[in-house]
């Protein structure tokens, strides 16, 4: 079966939750159109009976196509924009309804013995990995197409525009959290027996003090998040993403921003830039990677104490220069 015969049922199953795709069909009616629509100017032939050049059809558009340019990208962008909003939202809540603490968790947990929340929640997320990688697939196979019928790679370099604008949920913090979220739950012992696999092949690999997740997905797609931060380079401890999606530990980031932990990564100044790929304004949409903080936390429990104490000693320290420097300034001494 072809892939876009497949998501179109696979949309189709998704109606009555209305959640929001790729226009997979209607995108390719565009092509279609292209292709069919003769354009001047694309291929240049000798007229052998007077010498000339003279234009001649094809039946492909050229690389600047207002058939596609004015319709294609922009309906694509703003799919895409739709699918990646929806999935971090869904993504959030459910992970917060999992680390919920105090009044909340009693609430959860009443629900999961009288209702099954617990099998719900993890329903919902295999749903929404699922989600994600169709329309991932969907998004990368409608650009190979567009660049198929143009020649061009232009689909490629939108791909590229659309990771800038954080818009390719294969990079979506979110995503690697319910990754964490189906490793932790595959290993606990509770729901060992009742676990619901979210999606095959996913794993956390510890090769040589290199941790790494890894996920083999349908379709030849696979995910390989290395996670050691690039300041320190050490395995991550309490890590955090930044909105470009590049992963840190929480006190790296904080002093990569110029910024105290009690600041915290929300007050750094619009012009810091990630240590990486120097992108500027990506402190103040940074996530704290929980789920990821607890399984690295559980599979790696004797460097994550000795790094716990560290930090407890650096943060003290940061806590308590934080509140001199406050009383100087109220004092005026």
């Amino acid at each position: 079966m072809k892939f876009c015969k497949k998501y179109e049922e696979y949309m189709k199953a998704q109606e009555k939750k209305k959640l929001p795709g790729v226009g997979f069909k209607k995108l390719k009616k565009i092509l279609k159109k292209c292709r069919k629509q003769p354009h001047l100017n694309s291929v240049f032939v000798n007229d052998h009976c007077n010498g000339d050049v003279i234009p001649h059809s094809t039946s492909t558009c050229p690389q600047h196509c207002s058939v596609c340019d004015g319709t294609f990208f922009p309906s694509l962008l703003e799919e895409m924009s739709a699918v990646v909003g929806f999935f971090n939202e869904r993504a959030q809540r459910l992970l917060q309804l999992h680390l919920a603490s105090g009044f909340s968790k009693c609430i959860i947990w009443f629900k999961d013995k009288v209702k099954g929340n617990h099998v719900a929640l993890t329903q919902e997320g295999r749903d929404l990995v699922t989600y994600a990688i169709i329309n991932a697939i969907a998004m990368r196979k409608i650009l190979k197409k567009y660049d198929k019928v143009h020649y061009s790679k232009q689909g490629q370099a939108f791909k590229s525009q659309a990771q800038s604008k954080h818009l390719e949920i294969l990079q979506s913090p979110w995503l690697c959290e319910l990754m964490a979220f189906h490793i932790s739950l595959r290993k606990s012992r509770v729901n060992s027996r009742n676990s619901t696999a979210l999606f095959e092949g996913c794993s956390l690999l510890l090769d040589d003090g290199k941790p790494s997740l890894s996920c083999e997905l349908f379709d030849s797609v696979k995910l390989d998040i290395d996670l050691t931060c690039a300041i320190c380079l050490e395995t991550l401890f309490d890590p955090v993403s930044l909105a470009c999606g590049h992963m840190f530990c929480y006190m790296c980031a904080c002093k990569a921003a110029s910024v105290t932990v009690v600041d915290g990564l929300k007050a750094a100044s619009h012009n810091q830039k990630c240590a990486v790929c120097r992108e500027e304004g990506v402190y103040e949409a940074a996530v704290r990677l929980e789920e990821l903080h607890i399984l690295l936390s559980r599979s790696c429990p004797e460097y994550w104490e000795e790094r716990r104490k560290s930090e407890k000693i650096e943060r003290v320290k940061q806590t308590k220069e934080h509140w001199e420097s406050q009383c100087r300034l109220f004092t005026g001494i």
